[in-house]
């Protein structure tokens, strides 16, 4: 497979061309990749216009993820907002006033673009409210959900695998979504990878319509690479109009360096991935086996994802990340009652190994007896727009019961709400936001 981009950027790198265009450093600098650093000088093509090497590498892609690909050098940020902005104009087309059906574990940048869109958003209630990072929602669920709304919405907005690495039957909730003539949109950040196992569980393989993927999350893609897909059955308006809703919120001046890291990324996956995905992965199944025996509790399907339980050993989940910190394992995510690490094939099985004796190296102590505040249900006050554009102020949360939150709260990671912008903040969501330790809620002015 070749790498259009990668070849241009060297070329012209090696050229010993007289750079009298941006970027400042002019090829040059204390960094290093200085010289791979370009703008859209002739022959380098431009990313929302892209009918040269990006559009060619991005064809590349289209063929291994079996899908239209677009690039975003801004993450699955960018592509989240081009996917809502597709729904709406989709709406638009049908003459309907643009609503969707969300999990309410989205990611908060779907807050933003809700605000940004001004759209209408109803909330799917998840059958096992386990943790504020999941929704677990099942086909008859969302069934019936749906035959509830009028009007309808126009997309289903899932977070597929979720920051704890749990998953939904993305198969099952695709046929009542296209049953009922609704769009699947899947927020798949943390998944990119999963086209790559020896059966495919990719989103657009299990019939979403639009998903996006950071590949930096687990690909060996610089941060902010990322994928934004539109199926092939999708309605044929979608792919026709992605790179204006890409276009519509992403920067004018893109990273070439990520262009050329997600350009490289191609190669990578079509020689021979799949083959070293599928052989770490049963080192990954050997790890949480060994650390199940022990005494540990794993959570969720998602593969390169190892996600601790940890109270049931004895431990806070913060705990346990702070005593890997001191062995120099730097987890993902840590919160009272679960640490996250994420793991690919570049961690490698001694790294693994090294993972797993630390882990058996802790004590097993008495189980702590204290799940997490439930939350009440949700009274919406303020639209998400209205309350996120409505003048604001921050208070401690414990003056917070009756106000009405104006910002989604947790900042990233996981950037996942427990409270949603223009909601009414009640006396069980402070003490929710006490025990993750938020101090401090941004709330509509008085």
């Amino acid at each position: 497979m070749d790498t259009p981009i990668c070849d241009f950027v060297r070329g012209y790198a090696q050229s010993g061309a007289l750079r009298l265009h941006m970027p400042g450093h002019k090829g040059g600098g204390p960094i290093g990749p200085e010289a791979l650093d370009i703008t859209e000088i002739p022959g380098a093509d431009s990313l929302y216009e892209a009918d040269g090497i990006i559009r060619r590498s991005e064809q590349n892609a289209g063929k291994l993820f079996g899908a239209h690909t677009f690039y975003s050098a801004e993450g699955s940020s960018l592509c989240i907002r081009a996917m809502l902005a597709l729904a709406q104009w989709h709406a638009r087309a049908q003459g309907k006033r643009a609503r969707i059906l969300a999990g309410r574990n989205a990611h908060k940048v779907f807050l933003s673009a809700a605000a940004l869109l001004d759209l209408d958003v109803c909330w799917i209630t998840p059958e096992r409210p386990d943790a504020y990072l999941s929704c677990a929602v099942g086909a008859k669920a969302l069934e019936a959900q749906l035959s509830t709304l009028n009007p309808a919405p126009v997309a289903v907005y899932l977070t597929s695998p979720d920051y704890l690495g749990q998953t939904v039957d993305l198969s099952t909730l695709a046929e009542v979504c296209h049953r009922r003539g609704v769009l699947l949109l899947v927020d798949n950040a943390h998944g990119a990878y999963l086209r790559f196992l020896p059966k495919s569980r990719h989103p657009i393989d299990l019939g979403a319509d639009i998903c996006c993927d950071s590949a930096h999350k687990t690909l060996p893609v610089l941060t902010g690479g990322a994928y934004l897909h539109i199926s092939l059955s999708a309605p044929a308006e979608l792919f026709k109009q992605a790179r204006q809703a890409l276009a519509l919120f992403g920067s004018t001046s893109p990273s070439y360096l990520i262009l050329q890291s997600l350009d490289a990324a191609n190669r990578f996956l079509a020689e021979g991935y799949g083959q070293r995905l599928a052989a770490f992965i049963g080192h990954v199944e050997q790890a949480k086996a060994e650390l199940c025996a022990h005494g540990w509790q794993t959570v969720g399907d998602e593969p390169l994802k190892l996600t601790l339980r940890t109270k049931p050993f004895g431990y806070r989940g913060t705990e346990v990340a702070d005593a890997l910190a001191e062995a120099q394992i730097i987890c993902e995510f840590a919160d009272p009652d679960f640490v996250v690490m994420m793991v690919t094939p570049e961690t490698g099985k001694q790294n693994l190994d090294r993972l797993v004796y630390a882990l058996c190296k802790m004590q097993r102590r008495r189980a702590i007896d204290e799940p997490p505040p439930a939350l009440g249900g949700a009274q919406q006050v303020l639209s998400i727009r209205q309350a996120m554009m409505a003048p604001r102020e921050e208070v401690p949360v414990e003056r917070c019961e009756g106000r009405v939150l104006a910002s989604a709260s947790i900042g990233c990671p996981p950037a996942v709400p427990i409270v949603v912008c223009g909601e009414r903040i009640s006396r069980s969501a402070i003490a929710c936001f006490e025990y993750y330790g938020i101090r401090r809620c941004t709330v509509v002015a008085d």
